[in-house]
């Protein structure tokens, strides 16, 4: 495979607020643009690019378009709470969408990265397809039950027990150099989204999750209440199968078809 070469660059939001975007892949007007939201906690580097998922993409000719969401990575990090209303991850991605043009793309993330593409679908989004990997019915639903384990973490760090769940999020939390203030504000954005805003999401979706990730629900079930819902299962837990060569090969194999 090609070692294709990044370029990070920074537009301003909506509301001002600085954001990064790194980009992979072909610069011709022929390169079809992907759009590749991260998790919580992580970045765009750690998801897409650390584990050859974004290169995949690149060699079959997608320019491979990876913003970092705000309070995370190398966009900026306020500390002010208004800077975090409710569905403000989702506004930031149509920003970028119009920022840089994008009528014709295709859109999707992981975890925190696939309710906001979600949320974008939601709220008109018209990507050709979308990708939604590792997250669950109940992580869309039902957004109040995961941020309450996370605001645990944030609000209890250097107390948990060695190997504990809350251990590896907290150790995952110092390896991308998280802000843990900025990222308690990011719980105060979550929206929930119905059974039935996600059954009128009428386009071709993969859903894809890890088969020993439980962490937000059933991931089968969102891709039975999505009319063209294709369900995808990887090795590896919610941790774990973000860092699996079948989690590009299945993006890679649903994007080109």
């Amino acid at each position: 495979m090609a070692n294709f070469p990044t370029e990070t660059h920074r537009f301003q939001s909506f509301d001002g607020v600085e954001l990064a975007w790194t980009e992979m892949g072909p610069k011709d007007e022929g390169a079809r643009p992907v759009v590749l939201i991260h998790g919580y906690f992580s970045t765009a580097h750690v998801n897409w690019i650390k584990y050859g998922h974004a290169e995949k993409l690149a060699a079959r000719g997608f320019r491979v378009i990876m913003p970092d969401l705000r309070g995370h990575g190398l966009s900026d990090r306020p500390h002010a709470p208004a800077a975090y209303p409710p569905d403000v991850l989702m506004r930031d991605g149509f920003a970028l969408i119009e920022h840089l043009g994008l009528t014709d793309y295709d859109l999707g993330g992981y975890s925190l990265g696939g309710r906001t593409t979600l949320r974008m679908l939601v709220h008109g989004a018209k990507p050709r397809r979308a990708v939604l990997c590792g997250m669950g019915l109940a992580g869309l639903t039902d957004t109040h039950g995961r941020g309450t384990y996370f605001r645990r973490v944030l609000t209890n760090l250097g107390t948990f027990e060695r190997g504990s769940s809350e251990w590896m999020t907290e150790a995952f939390l110092k390896t991308t150099k998280g802000d843990p203030e900025a990222l308690l504000l990011i719980l105060q954005t979550f929206v929930d989204t119905s059974r039935e805003e996600i059954a009128a999401i009428d386009l071709p979706a993969l859903v894809v999750t890890g088969a020993e990730d439980f962490d937000n629900g059933s991931a089968q079930e969102v891709a039975d209440l999505l009319p063209q819902g294709r369900f995808v299962e990887i090795p590896g837990n919610h941790m774990s199968a973000v860092t699996r060569p079948e989690l590009g090969d299945a993006i890679v194999g649903f994007l080109v078809d």
